[in-house]
């Protein structure tokens, strides 16, 4: 039997949230990324610690290993770096989730690797997230990892970037320091095109400007980093103009109570739907009206994106997994040909001799790569035309073909249907994540 005991402010935190309140609450999906030490992981644990969300034997188990190390502080970092190889060389490797909660919100965080050779590993953590958090070293200022990184987020189309000017307190908390990174990042901004960018001079060791303000740097009026994440708005990041609705099952119960029942199952990508709507049926670009939209027994008004339904149409239709609703008028791309910005996941180079299998929203097709047009460096933003060997970690523009058409969107427009995943046909590897242009 496992007995955990929160802090005492925690339990106090917790029981005055009404239990459906907080299941109410928005959910907040954030990555952290860096360079190698700029304490990406020391952070995250400065933001559980100092928010009262970690369990009084995990405090106590830093603590000991912290003695054991020889350290005169706790190392927070700890509560995050959970591979034994990550602890002995004091970096992140894979990417680690953490969830917490405060009274105003509950969050998700991937924290992701620094080096390089883990870029697969940024795109896997951050490829949900509505926020990045890129720690900046006060000490180095803008490097090649922060070029990296920025970029990837960018890629990613993560809706919101703050930027953390780190270990200020190694520079004295300098106003000049911070301002001077500050102007650098803002070029870095306009460049990319970035949609919200934010900036924090913080301390993650000491936390300054964490979870509470910073009595260093009063020169700083802007907000804590933790007051940030609860108050961001995230409900317009949603697409809520374009309704697409993926198929992922037929219901047909053919019971005596439900004899003529056939719901199409799935979750909403995009778009608010609702019943007497126009819709249109693909693959077979058939015309139809939602008759009505299943939850749990009951019949709902409307349906929001990323709510898991199933819609009635007014009129019978051969659909699948892999079909689509979506709303007259306002129909996707259909077509079997696309390129896309693909990160390369697999040890092995990318093969043009080879098919793989193309994962799509519920749709799973076999495709070919017809061509490389280009690779990224992510490092200056140049695009090499001439390298045409994409190996793991590397970004690159590929012309793809599928054995027929599929239903989608630019990944700019909407990360669900502008999303595809590739795996070997033989292996059932993951090979690679790609963002449709």
């Amino acid at each position: 039997m496992f007995y955990f005991q929160m802090s005492t402010l925690a339990n106090e935190q917790m029981s005055i949230m009404d239990s459906k309140a907080y299941l109410d609450m928005s959910l907040l999906r954030f990555t952290t990324a860096g360079s190698v030490d700029d304490g990406k992981s020391t952070l995250i644990g400065r933001l559980l610690y100092d928010s009262k969300s970690i369990f009084e034997d995990q405090l106590s188990a830093i603590e000991e290993t912290s003695k054991r190390k020889g350290q005169e502080e706790v190392d927070l970092s700890l509560l995050t770096d959970g591979l034994r190889a990550e602890r002995e060389q004091g970096i992140t490797i894979d990417v680690a989730y953490r969830y917490f909660a405060t009274p105003k919100r509950k969050f998700i965080i991937a924290d992701t690797p620094g080096h390089i050779q883990y870029t697969r590993n940024m795109v896997t953590g951050a490829s949900t997230a509505n926020l990045a958090i890129i720690l900046v070293d006060a000490r180095n200022g803008v490097l090649e990892q922060t070029l990296r990184h920025t970029y990837i987020a960018h890629l990613l189309n993560i809706p919101h970037v703050v930027f953390c000017i780190n270990k200020m307190d190694l520079m004295g908390y300098s106003q000049e320091t911070y301002e001077t990174i500050k102007k650098e990042l803002e070029q870095l901004v306009v460049k990319l095109q970035l949609r919200d960018a934010r900036f924090i001079p913080i301390s993650a060791k000491y936390g300054d400007n964490v979870v509470d303000r910073s009595e260093h740097m009063d020169w700083y009026q802007g907000t804590t980093l933790l007051h940030l994440l609860e108050t961001i708005e995230i409900n317009q990041d949603l697409n809520m103009a374009d309704g697409r609705f993926p198929v992922q099952y037929v219901i047909r119960p053919q019971q005596k109570d439900h004899h003529d029942y056939r719901g199409y199952a799935g979750r909403i990508a995009s778009g608010v739907f609702k019943p007497g709507d126009k819709v249109k049926v693909l693959p077979w670009e058939l015309a139809s009206e939602i008759k009505a939209i299943d939850f749990y027994g009951e019949e709902l008004d409307e349906a929001l994106p990323s709510q898991s339904v199933t819609v009635r149409l007014t009129n019978e239709i051969e659909l699948s997994r892999g079909g689509m609703i979506v709303h007259q008028g306002n129909e996707p791309t259909i077509s079997n040909t696309f390129s896309a910005d693909v990160c390369w996941f697999n040890e092995k180079s990318l093969d043009l001799s080879k098919k793989y299998i193309l994962r799509h929203t519920t749709n799973e097709l076999k495709c070919v790569i017809k061509g490389i047009n280009f690779k990224t460096n992510i490092n200056t933003y140049e695009k090499d035309l001439d390298d045409k060997q994409i190996k793991m970690n590397d970004i690159a523009n590929l012309s793809l073909m599928t054995a027929k058409p599929i239903f989608y969107d630019s990944y700019r427009k909407n990360r669900t249907t502008g999303s595809i995943i590739l795996v070997d046909e033989g292996t059932n590897e993951t090979v690679a994540a790609g963002m449709i242009n």
